[in-house]
Protein backbone atom coordinates (compact mmCIF):
# COMPACT_ATOMS: atom_id res chain seq x y z
CA UNK A 1 0.00 0.00 0.00
CA UNK A 2 2.57 2.25 0.77
CA UNK A 3 4.54 1.58 -2.72
CA UNK A 4 1.63 2.27 -4.80
CA UNK A 5 1.02 6.03 -2.20
CA UNK A 6 5.16 6.96 -2.62
CA UNK A 7 4.65 7.25 -6.52
CA UNK A 8 1.26 8.69 -6.56
CA UNK A 9 2.17 11.62 -4.18
CA UNK A 10 5.40 12.41 -6.34
CA UNK A 11 3.66 12.15 -9.83
CA UNK A 12 0.63 14.63 -7.82
CA UNK A 13 3.04 16.70 -6.50
CA UNK A 14 4.93 16.83 -10.20
CA UNK A 15 1.58 17.64 -11.65
CA UNK A 16 1.24 20.53 -9.75
CA UNK A 17 4.23 22.09 -9.92
CA UNK A 18 3.74 22.12 -13.63
CA UNK A 19 0.22 23.50 -13.56
CA UNK A 20 1.49 26.31 -11.19
CA UNK A 21 4.42 26.84 -13.49
CA UNK A 22 2.29 27.27 -15.86
CA UNK A 23 -0.02 29.32 -14.55
CA UNK A 24 3.11 32.22 -13.49
CA UNK A 25 4.36 31.73 -17.19
CA UNK A 26 1.03 32.07 -18.40
CA UNK A 27 0.71 34.91 -21.26
CA UNK A 28 0.81 38.17 -19.30
CA UNK A 29 2.52 40.19 -21.72
CA UNK A 30 -1.32 42.14 -22.96
CA UNK A 31 -0.84 43.42 -19.46
CA UNK A 32 2.15 44.04 -18.85
CA UNK A 33 2.46 46.17 -21.77
CA UNK A 34 0.43 48.14 -19.60
CA UNK A 35 -3.36 50.10 -20.65
CA UNK A 36 -5.57 46.41 -20.01
CA UNK A 37 -8.77 45.64 -18.98
CA UNK A 38 -8.37 42.74 -16.86
CA UNK A 39 -11.47 41.04 -16.31
CA UNK A 40 -11.35 38.56 -13.25
CA UNK A 41 -14.37 36.12 -12.46
CA UNK A 42 -14.77 35.65 -8.48
CA UNK A 43 -12.82 32.87 -6.72
CA UNK A 44 -14.01 29.65 -6.07
CA UNK A 45 -17.48 29.84 -4.10
CA UNK A 46 -19.17 26.26 -3.86
CA UNK A 47 -22.69 25.92 -5.70
CA UNK A 48 -24.68 28.12 -8.67
CA UNK A 49 -26.06 31.03 -8.94
CA UNK A 50 -27.65 32.71 -5.63
CA UNK A 51 -29.68 31.25 -2.56
CA UNK A 52 -33.29 32.10 -2.16
CA UNK A 53 -33.43 35.07 0.28
CA UNK A 54 -30.19 36.39 -1.15
CA UNK A 55 -29.39 40.21 -0.27
CA UNK A 56 -26.65 42.08 -1.54
CA UNK A 57 -25.77 43.54 1.67
CA UNK A 58 -25.90 40.11 3.83
CA UNK A 59 -22.78 38.30 3.45
CA UNK A 60 -24.55 35.02 5.02
CA UNK A 61 -27.68 35.30 2.70
CA UNK A 62 -25.02 34.52 -0.27
CA UNK A 63 -22.51 32.13 -1.62
CA UNK A 64 -19.35 32.98 -0.29
CA UNK A 65 -15.88 31.69 -1.06
CA UNK A 66 -14.61 28.51 0.08
CA UNK A 67 -11.18 27.81 1.69
CA UNK A 68 -10.10 26.81 -1.70
CA UNK A 69 -10.84 30.25 -3.25
CA UNK A 70 -9.67 32.32 -0.86
CA UNK A 71 -6.33 30.45 -1.57
CA UNK A 72 -6.91 30.96 -4.56
CA UNK A 73 -7.62 34.56 -4.03
CA UNK A 74 -4.19 35.21 -2.54
CA UNK A 75 -2.47 33.36 -5.62
CA UNK A 76 -3.93 35.84 -7.95
CA UNK A 77 -2.61 38.37 -5.78
CA UNK A 78 0.73 36.73 -5.47
CA UNK A 79 0.84 35.90 -9.33
CA UNK A 80 0.24 40.12 -10.00
CA UNK A 81 3.39 41.05 -8.35
CA UNK A 82 5.34 38.11 -9.81
CA UNK A 83 4.56 39.08 -13.07
CA UNK A 84 5.07 42.75 -11.95
CA UNK A 85 1.33 43.90 -13.48
CA UNK A 86 0.55 47.65 -13.26
CA UNK A 87 -2.83 48.50 -11.41
CA UNK A 88 -4.68 51.61 -11.74
CA UNK A 89 -7.63 50.66 -10.21
CA UNK A 90 -9.68 47.44 -9.04
CA UNK A 91 -13.60 47.49 -9.24
CA UNK A 92 -15.74 44.60 -8.21
CA UNK A 93 -19.25 43.61 -8.16
CA UNK A 94 -20.93 44.29 -5.01
CA UNK A 95 -21.68 40.80 -4.17
CA UNK A 96 -19.65 39.31 -1.96
CA UNK A 97 -18.00 36.68 -2.92
CA UNK A 98 -16.57 38.97 -5.96
CA UNK A 99 -15.75 41.45 -2.92
CA UNK A 100 -13.63 38.75 -0.74
CA UNK A 101 -11.68 37.70 -4.06
CA UNK A 102 -10.48 41.40 -4.40
CA UNK A 103 -9.69 42.17 -1.01
CA UNK A 104 -7.68 39.07 -0.42
CA UNK A 105 -5.79 39.60 -3.99
CA UNK A 106 -5.34 43.31 -3.96
CA UNK A 107 -6.20 44.14 -0.74
CA UNK A 108 -7.47 47.72 -1.84
CA UNK A 109 -10.79 47.99 -4.49
CA UNK A 110 -13.94 50.16 -4.85
CA UNK A 111 -17.29 48.40 -5.87
CA UNK A 112 -18.78 49.19 -9.26
CA UNK A 113 -22.36 48.07 -9.23
CA UNK A 114 -22.25 47.35 -13.50
CA UNK A 115 -19.96 44.51 -12.59
CA UNK A 116 -23.04 42.71 -10.21
CA UNK A 117 -24.59 39.74 -11.71
CA UNK A 118 -27.26 39.29 -13.92
CA UNK A 119 -27.76 35.80 -14.39
CA UNK A 120 -30.73 35.30 -12.26
CA UNK A 121 -34.32 37.52 -11.41
CA UNK A 122 -34.49 40.06 -10.53
CA UNK A 123 -31.26 41.35 -11.44
CA UNK A 124 -31.45 39.78 -14.72
CA UNK A 125 -33.75 42.77 -15.65
CA UNK A 126 -30.37 45.29 -15.50
CA UNK A 127 -28.59 43.44 -18.24
CA UNK A 128 -28.81 45.52 -20.84
CA UNK A 129 -28.27 48.92 -18.63
CA UNK A 130 -25.33 47.55 -16.64
CA UNK A 131 -23.47 46.69 -19.59
CA UNK A 132 -23.64 49.63 -21.53
CA UNK A 133 -23.06 51.06 -18.32
CA UNK A 134 -19.70 49.00 -18.29
CA UNK A 135 -18.82 49.51 -21.90
CA UNK A 136 -18.66 53.31 -21.55
CA UNK A 137 -16.77 53.21 -18.25
CA UNK A 138 -14.01 51.18 -20.60
CA UNK A 139 -14.19 53.06 -23.15
CA UNK A 140 -13.57 56.50 -20.85
CA UNK A 141 -10.89 55.12 -18.74
CA UNK A 142 -7.08 56.10 -19.19
CA UNK A 143 -4.79 53.70 -17.46
CA UNK A 144 -1.68 55.74 -17.96
CA UNK A 145 0.25 53.03 -18.88
CA UNK A 146 -1.77 50.45 -15.78
CA UNK A 147 -4.00 48.00 -16.42
CA UNK A 148 -8.10 48.40 -15.02
CA UNK A 149 -9.39 45.24 -13.07
CA UNK A 150 -12.39 44.17 -12.47
CA UNK A 151 -13.61 41.31 -10.31
CA UNK A 152 -17.15 40.00 -11.48
CA UNK A 153 -19.36 37.41 -12.63
CA UNK A 154 -18.61 34.87 -15.66
CA UNK A 155 -21.83 36.07 -16.83
CA UNK A 156 -20.72 39.54 -17.37
CA UNK A 157 -17.36 38.68 -18.76
CA UNK A 158 -19.16 36.79 -21.10
CA UNK A 159 -21.41 39.28 -22.23
CA UNK A 160 -18.88 41.44 -23.21
CA UNK A 161 -15.85 39.03 -24.44
CA UNK A 162 -17.67 35.73 -25.12
CA UNK A 163 -15.07 33.44 -23.00
CA UNK A 164 -16.52 31.57 -20.36
CA UNK A 165 -14.47 31.48 -17.93
CA UNK A 166 -13.73 29.76 -14.62
CA UNK A 167 -13.92 30.52 -11.01
CA UNK A 168 -10.64 32.59 -10.49
CA UNK A 169 -9.57 32.83 -14.50
CA UNK A 170 -8.44 35.97 -15.69
CA UNK A 171 -9.57 37.38 -19.14
CA UNK A 172 -6.77 40.36 -20.32
CA UNK A 173 -8.59 42.36 -23.09
CA UNK A 174 -7.98 45.96 -24.95
CA UNK A 175 -10.05 48.95 -24.94
CA UNK A 176 -12.21 47.41 -28.29
CA UNK A 177 -13.03 44.43 -26.00
CA UNK A 178 -11.03 42.16 -27.97
CA UNK A 179 -9.63 38.91 -25.98
CA UNK A 180 -5.63 39.37 -25.71
CA UNK A 181 -5.22 36.41 -23.35
CA UNK A 182 -6.74 34.42 -20.74
CA UNK A 183 -5.05 33.11 -17.47
CA UNK A 184 -6.09 29.93 -15.31
CA UNK A 185 -5.55 30.09 -11.46
CA UNK A 186 -6.78 26.75 -10.27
Amino acid sequence: MIRNTVPRIFFLSFLFSILYISSIHANWQPAKEGNKIILIRHSIAPGSGDPLGFEIKDCKTQRNLSKEGIDQSKKIGKLFKLNQIKIDRVLSSQWCRCKDTAKYAFKNYKEFSALNSTFQPPYDKNAKKQIKELKDYIKNWNGNGSNLVLVTHYVIITSITNVIPRSGEIVIIDKNFNTLSTVTTN
